[in-house]
């Protein structure tokens, strides 16, 4: 397939998943529910929703039109191993490999398999050439590069079988929030949403806070009282439960509105159902303090994105295609493989 032939079939997958609705949506997200319970349909629904709006074709053409992607490469053979911590999270490897003319082999993760099965099978419908450019695979033996989505364990691990092939191995990351005590009830909103989209599972969420005065806890904690209905969701509950129980056997201070518990913490990752926050002097003390996190931090939000290299609360989870995990490019990776 040329480019061009490449651009128009993703762009025509954009409109499919525009398109998905009614009993086919509700069969699918019901088979990627059962698969894990924590993939709820409005969750599947929304990670979807995310993939058509930058699978439009001008997004896709300003997306690649800095690479200069040959037209027709030689073809390599690229190992995928996805993460499986919200729907569809590997779709944007797979997406690069195929933009770039590669082929690709892909380890599922057993947490998501049926939005992306879903996904190649639309592609596949729409130009049938990507049939021979996709394979799913238990054991990725003999790629020509890998790129590798998983925890810090699995890094080392990923590292001991691939790091002799040029690679992308991604460890684990999280997000953060700044407050500036110039939020409002809005913005404690939209802070939510990152928080709380896809139950705080990718390394998009919000999992910790950084604030000038305690006044601006209760403020956030007042302004999302709408969302106690997370407290239905089984296995948010007992998450939230049990740190809750931990905090209080361990006397530990903490905030609790019913369904979220905040905590002071210099540590970056909180559990399910616990935001960590820290204190910062000035803006200068703040900075400080991120950089010494910088590697483990994959996006921040602020208020109207004040904080330099920012997203405005609420965006967390709205990358643009040339937001790259962990910070690497994939496309001037998978080009310099041509």
């Amino acid at each position: 397939m040329t480019l061009e032939e490449r651009i128009k079939a993703l762009s025509l997958l954009g409109k499919a998943i525009k398109e998905l609705k009614g009993d086919e949506f509700e069969q699918l997200s019901q088979r990627i529910q059962n698969n894990n319970s924590w993939f709820t349909p409005e969750h599947t629904r929304s990670a979807f929703q995310a993939l058509a709006l930058v699978l439009e074709e001008g997004q896709i053409r300003d997306w690649i039109s800095k690479y200069k992607l040959d037209d027709e490469p030689e073809p390599r053979n690229i190992g995928i191993l996805m993460a499986g911590n919200i729907p569809a999270v590997g779709f944007h490897d797979l997406l690069s490999v195929l933009i770039s003319g590669h082929h690709a082999s892909v380890k599922l993760s057993s947490s998501d398999k049926e939005s992306i099965q879903w996904l190649v099978d639309k592609l596949c419908d729409i130009e049938p050439r990507f049939r021979r450019a996709v394979t799913f695979e238990e054991m990725l033996k003999g790629k020509d590069a890998y790129i590798a989505t998983g925890s810090d364990n699995s890094a080392r691990y990923f590292n001991y079988y691939f790091g002799k092939y040029p690679h992308i191995i991604r460890k684990n990351r999280t997000s953060v929030g700044i407050f500036n005590e110039q939020e409002t009830v809005e913005d404690y909103k939209g802070l939510a949403r990152d928080v709380f989209q896809y139950f705080g599972l990718g390394c998009r969420n919000v999992s910790k806070i950084y604030i000038r005065q305690s006044a601006s806890l209760n403020a956030f904690l007042d302004s999302i009282g709408e969302l106690n209905f997370l407290s239905s969701h089984h296995k948010y509950l007992n998450n939230y439960d049990y740190n809750k129980s931990i905090f209080l056997v361990n006397k530990e201070a903490h905030l609790d509105n019913g369904f979220l518990l905040l905590k002071e913490s210099e540590e970056l990752v909180s559990p399910i159902g616990v935001l960590y926050y820290e204190f910062y002097q000035n803006e200068e003390d703040l900075k400080q303090k991120l950089e010494l996190v910088k590697d483990k931090i994959q996006c921040i939000v602020s208020k109207d994105a004040w904080y330099e290299g920012s997203f405005p609360f609420g965006e967390a989870q709205c990358p643009a295609l040339d937001d790259y995990a962990d910070g690497v490019d994939t496309i001037a990776f998978l080009k310099q493989l041509s």
